[in-house]
């Protein structure tokens, strides 16, 4: 008895590996897909075919081997918060049920946990702009957390509601019923949940109007104006992990259909089918954010908070139809 949950606890471990690694080795490619569609929209040449998608590798390769500078007055939290970035994000990766339904660790994919875990990533982003002891950086820092303060509610009332009307804060627990039964006898609450959450992820993308790749030192990675070499390639992969793990947050929980339900007896064949449909899931959700993304135009960062009162509406109205048994 005891081997069999060793090898059980073991393939859930490796399982958990693979996931996080292949996020992270995924992010830069879809961070390069968005560019490549915001250029044809643009009516740029953009990024060059599929050397052109992998850009942000060699980007991240050649920062990677350049000399770090730190700010004179910087101090621990702004050369710690590249690595607590990525290994925040890495943590929440390998306990989302991507691939496998009902694993050992399944029990590790918890709502209130992940929530803090997304609020220690933000934190950290913020306080290293002050840290760094820029004023430029700082003030990145100030509207990143007021994008935080507009945008999390909004996330956490609508997974709230699919907790709710699963009757559990786990992840595995919200993707089983969004896979057996969608929406359970809720569904009209299901579906406003879904598209507040959608909105939440959208935002949390660092999409327009909320934040313009174009001049990306503006608003959310006003942090970023002080760091240098390895420092700045492990942030900006920490951001394009982070856009990508929020976007299979939300595929877990809403659209977990590809995923296998044999747990951790699945087999090789398996795991590679729902790799396989997890990407393309991806590559579906950066391809519609970003073509709606280019769709809109260009608004001033204070008028967010009114765009940002739509998503909590309809975040409030799906908890008052849960209420209501709708």
């Amino acid at each position: 008895m005891l081997t069999v949950n060793f090898a059980s606890c073991f393939s859930a471990i490796l399982l958990a590996i693979v996931q996080a690694l292949f996020l992270l080795l995924l992010a830069p490619v879809l961070s390069g897909i968005a560019r490549k569609i915001r250029a044809k929209m643009h009516s740029r040449q953009g990024p060059l075919g599929v050397a052109g998608i992998l850009q942000d590798y060699r980007d991240i390769l050649k920062l990677l081997q350049r000399q770090e500078v730190t700010p004179a007055h910087s101090g621990l939290v702004f050369r710690a918060t590249p690595y607590v970035l990525i290994a925040t994000m890495l943590t929440v990766a390998a306990t989302l049920p991507m691939l496998v339904q009902n694993t050992a660790l399944a029990g590790a994919s918890d709502l209130i946990t992940l929530i803090y875990l997304f609020a220690l990533f933000r934190f950290f982003f913020a306080l290293s702009g002050l840290d760094s002891g820029s004023a430029f950086a700082g003030m990145g820092a100030s509207r990143e957390l007021v994008l935080g303060v507009l945008v999390e509610p909004v996330l956490i009332l609508s997974l709230l509601v699919t907790a709710l009307i699963a009757g559990s804060t786990s992840i595995n627990a919200m993707s089983g019923l969004a896979l057996t039964d969608w929406g359970g006898k809720m569904p009209i609450a299901a579906i406003l949940a879904f598209v507040a959450c959608g909105f939440a992820v959208f935002v949390e993308m660092g999409k327009i109007p909320f934040d313009y790749p174009e001049a990306e030192q503006e608003l959310q990675e006003g942090p970023l104006t002080e760091y240098s070499g390895v420092g700045l390639a492990l942030v900006k992969w920490g951001i394009y992990l982070k856009q990508a793990v929020i976007a299979s947050l939300f595929l877990c929980v809403f659209v977990p259909f590809g995923s296998t339900t044999a747990g951790d007896n699945a087999g090789f064949f398996y795991l590679l089918f729902s790799l396989i449909v997890f990407a393309v899931k991806l590559v579906i959700v950066y391809t519609l954010a970003s073509l709606y993304e280019n769709s809109l135009a260009r608004g001033r960062f204070l008028l967010t908070s009114r765009v940002t009162w739509m998503g909590f509406g309809i975040a409030a109205l799906s908890f008052a139809f849960y209420f209501s048994g709708i």
